[in-house]
């Protein structure tokens, strides 16, 4: 079993991530943000954007893989045809339970949990 995502699961064209800021919702807690907007497709995307003064490269590489990993184990959960854009800010609590608390509560918000 493949254990990364697919291509067609990441967002990388400017146009496309342009796209999902201009059309799609905002929510937010410290720390992290999420702008969900709904696409064409069957399968949900993602992109993992932190700020450009988060730190060193490393850091920032960092937390790109975490967040995809915690999305992709809990993406089965999910309603398919959605963008997801994360936005990820420094600052305390950056371990992996902290981030994969604020990443449900995002999406819980978001509403694109199935339902039960």
């Amino acid at each position: 079993m493949r254990r990364s995502l697919s291509k067609k699961e990441i967002v990388k064209r400017k146009p496309e991530i342009d796209r999902i800021f201009k059309t799609g919702k905002t929510f937010s807690c410290r720390g992290l943000k999420l702008i969900v907007s709904q696409n064409q497709l069957d399968v949900d995307r993602i992109v993992v954007i932190p700020v450009r003064h988060y730190g060193s490269a490393v850091e920032r590489n960092r937390i790109r893989r975490q967040i995809k990993e915690i999305w992709r184990n809990e993406k089965p959960r999910l309603i398919p045809g959605y963008d997801f854009a994360f936005i990820a800010y420094p600052g305390k609590g950056n371990d992996h339970t902290t981030k994969k608390a604020q990443l449900l509560s995002l999406c819980e918000k978001a509403g694109v949990f199935l339902q039960s």
